[in-house]
């Protein structure tokens, strides 16, 4: 597969991890693996690469030609000593079935063509650059990532032209057929052979225009994939063929059927408004499906069509598309900020709820990262642009959002094998009821058997079993991206409905990831001196901790000046002069080489240290002058999100590389269950293992490359989008802010989505259960009930209607 990627200079290839096309003459990234060389359309897709190649070296499945990462790819089959990855275990299934079809048509190195490529949401393995029909459940193909310009779906502009075609002309044939009563003899006045015929008319061109219908059971029938479509075929095309051979031929047809003046039934009112039934619930669910797209559409608009670029003394408005990396850019109040970057001149206000789902604006500053589609309030700012195209954090979380909204939660193969055997079950109950009806039934009983088998046919169309779990998921994942969740997939969703144990990592998860001055303290000297002093001493060490002592010390009021003589004690602390003093700051073994008594200031530290902060002595001119502490602040919003998962029944445990007592001062404080600290990304992992082997079932959230593979072993992964890409990389769910408070709302959102699914398969299969055996007409002995076709379309119709609106409602599901 490898040698697959090696390309002369002149074509245009597929970067690897993010599937853009990358023209290699044109200077791109490229890194070498195993002889080949891999092209890149940003340096970060070949970091991501370099960090784990095999993760990006995938096949393509050999029958439906959709990507396979071969590195965690479920189905696989052998020929002649040929491995061959795929993306499911029915396009396994079919290639094991017949694999000298597939040999050959579609090699690993073809590249997916160019434009917008089309697939099905309920059966993803099927990808095609066309809109269309999805040959194995008859669905409407959708983008597979929606532009702004794309407009309405195609099928669904044009399924609403055919409804105002064949509207009326089923109104009108129904109320021809059903005249006769209510007291309204049509027939008679029309003559019974004209009346057969103006129905003929009437019913005709509405089989015309849904004949796609037809063609969906068709291919139903020739793929082998009995569905919804295979029984509306059915029924709707017998009663139409058996209509125009009563109209044409009567004689054929049994005695039984005929009436007392020799006339046999026709049944073009029931084909026309059936097929009009059928044809509003299409309408209903592509509408339905255009409204799960508004929480893309509605990211994809956040970002303005034009920048306004800086080129020395000159300022004009360019398209976004015409952007790179390093321009710089001006953003005035009001505008949205076009993509990525640093500001690196002025000061603002930026609303980030859009991308964030945090209300309260973001002050930034010369330094300060900005990102694509924010909100400027208030100040104007330049900024310098560094992920443009296709590598903004907006055009990523739309591409996540959009494959999770495609793929399926295991929940859903319930429903596949249900649906798998529900179709040929239905076929075999409707043959039970002909007979039946035409054995037992009342004069004429050929007409009541063909009802009670149409009726059975069209009431238990399995549409709402089908649209149960991929309708919830599509609205689910829209509505937790205007919350600041995004799910890679629905299998992440639901696991994590069903978790027991969050593992935390405490740096960046709990805390804010960068040490900040907490404490100081002096014995004489006042608090804007003794800062001083410090700040000058700190600025010439290269200690970690050293930025944050200068940062709080300016902050407080220090004056800035310069040290001299400065010497930095490996392990220990720094010295130096400052204006003509002798100024020493570090730990107390520094002290005891200065022979500097500590005093009270000691117990002072260890306080500190108890705390979970790192404690500093300062000396001034062979004196102890106080002390200084430094901590990695924990989050504001940190406790209150654990007390909250604690009552949604999680179990909280910390896995950190911190020390002991740190870890135990921020776990005091917070209230967590369970500390391990001083572990390594080894341990972390083992910890997953060993939760996971006592039969709990564990989420990680974490932000570091140090997370990476504990978040990548837990049943789910929550990386915060703040941290590094690899650790995005490995997990399920990502929190764009960066904080637990999302987890919270992964979670509620996790038990929504579940609870609406399982509402919405009780829905269907409830209806089924009940619906067939009162079509086939089980209450007709006790009530003289037997259902008519029209009304089993409609009660279909709405079956499907329920569970589209049962969906909906996650839109406005509280987080």
């Amino acid at each position: 597969m490898a040698e697959a990627h090696a390309h002369d200079s002149d074509t245009v290839v597929r970067d690897p991890v993010c599937g853009m096309t990358v023209d290699p003459a044109a200077g791109k990234p490229t890194t070498e693996h195993d002889g080949p060389i891999y092209h890149f359309c940003a340096d970060g897709c070949r970091k991501k690469f370099e960090a784990d190649p095999e993760a990006y070296l995938t096949a393509r499945d050999p029958v439906c030609g959709m990507s396979v990462d071969r590195s965690s790819a479920k189905h696989m089959a052998r020929n002649d000593g040929q491995r061959f990855y795929f993306c499911s275990s029915r396009c396994q299934t079919k290639f094991e079935g017949d694999p000298e079809q597939y040999l050959g048509d579609r090699p690993e190195s073809e590249p997916m063509p160019e434009g917008t490529m089309y697939t099905c949401p309920m059966d993803p393995e099927i990808v095609q650059d066309h809109p269309g029909d999805c040959p194995i459940c008859g669905m409407a193909l959708e983008p597979m990532t929606p532009t702004l310009d794309s407009g309405p779906h195609p099928e669904f502009v044009d399924f609403k032209r055919r409804l105002k075609i064949t509207a009326p002309l089923a109104a009108a044939v129904f109320v021809l057929e059903m005249g006769s009563h209510v007291g309204i003899p049509f027939d008679r006045w029309l003559g019974h052979t004209a009346f057969v015929w103006v129905q003929f008319l009437l019913a005709t061109p509405v089989v015309w225009f849904t004949r796609m219908f037809f063609k969906r059971a068709w291919n139903s029938v020739r793929n082998r994939s009995p569905n919804m479509w295979t029984l509306i075929g059915l029924g709707t095309g017998a009663a139409y063929l058996f209509s125009i051979v009563s109209m044409l031929a009567p004689g054929l047809l049994p005695a039984q059927m005929q009436d007392g003046m020799g006339m046999t039934p026709v049944y073009f009112e029931a084909t026309a408004v059936i097929l009009v039934l059928v044809l509003i619930g299409q309408v209903m669910e592509l509408a339905a499906r255009e409204r799960t797209g508004d929480a893309i559409r509605a990211l994809m608009d956040l970002a303005p069509k034009t920048a306004r670029r800086v080129r020395g003394d000159r300022e004009e408005d360019v398209p976004l598309e015409d952007l790179k990396s390093g321009d710089v850019l001006r953003v005035r109040p009001g505008e949205s900020v076009p993509v990525d970057g640093v500001v690196t001149e002025g000061r603002s206000s930026v609303d980030e709820s859009m991308i964030t789902g945090e209300p309260v604006p973001v002050e930034k500053v010369a330094g300060e990262p900005v990102t694509g589609g924010t909100l400027n309030r208030t100040g104007s700012f330049l900024m310098k642009a560094e992920n443009v195209g296709d590598d903004t954090t907006l055009n990523r979380i739309v591409q996540m959002i959009a494959s999770a909204q495609r793929s399926r939660a295991p929940i859903q193969a319930v429903a596949d094998k249900v649906a798998g055997y529900f179709v040929p079950a239905v076929v075999a109950c409707a043959v039970l009821a002909f007979v039946a009806w035409w054995i037992l039934g009342p004069s004429p009983a050929l007409s009541y058997a063909f009802v009670a088998a149409v009726s059975v046919l069209i009431i238990a169309c399995p549409c709402a079993l089908g649209l149960a779990t991929p309708m919830s998921i599509m609205v689910a994942s829209g509505r937790g991206a205007r919350a600041g969740v995004l799910i890679r997939d629905a299998e992440a969703l639901e696991r994590f409905a069903r978790v027991d144990v969050l593992i935390v990592d405490k740096t960046g998860t709990l805390t804010e990831g960068k040490p900040t001055l907490t404490d100081v303290e002096t014995r004489e000297m006042d608090e804007a001196t003794f800062l001083t002093l410090v700040a000058a001493l700190e600025r010439g060490s290269e200690h970690p901790l050293a930025e944050a002592i200068v940062a709080g010390a300016e902050e407080r009021g220090a004056t800035r000046t310069d040290s001299t003589d400065f010497d930095a004690v490996t392990g220990k602390g720094v010295t130096g002069r400052v204006d003509g003093r002798t100024v020493a700051l570090g730990n107390a073994a520094l002290m005891a080489d200065l022979v500097v008594d500590t005093g009270n200031l000691a117990d002072r530290a260890r306080a500190l240290q108890a705390e979970g902060k790192t404690a500093m002595f300062v000396a001034v001119d062979g004196q102890a002058a106080g002390l200084v502490a430094v901590a990695d602040r924990i989050k504001p919003t940190t406790a209150e999100a654990i007390k909250a998962l604690h009552d949604l029944g999680l179990r909280i445990v910390m896995a950190t590389g911190d020390a002991q007592a740190t870890a135990q001062a921020v776990a005091r404080e917070l209230g967590i269950d369970e500390i391990h600290a001083e572990v390594s990304p080894e341990d972390k992992n083992a910890l997953v293992r060993k939760l996971k082997g006592e039969g709990l079932s564990v989420a990680m959230a974490g932000d570091g490359v140090n997370d990476a593979p504990a978040l990548a072993q837990a049943d789910v992964g929550i990386a915060m989008g703040t941290g590094a890409d690899v650790a995005v990389e490995s997990a399920g769910i990502t929190l764009v802010k960066g904080d637990l408070t999302g987890i919270v709302r992964a979670r509620k959102l996790a038990e929504a989505t579940m609870c609406n699914i399982r509402q919405n398969l009780f829905f269907a299969f409830i209806y089924n259960s009940a619906g067939v055996p009162i079509a086939a007409g089980i209450l007709y002995p006790f009530l003289g009930i037997l259902l008519s076709p029209i009304f089993a379309a409609a009660a279909m119709s709405l079956s499907s209607v329920s569970v589209i609106s049962n969906a909906l409602r996650l839109r406005a599901t509280k987080l």
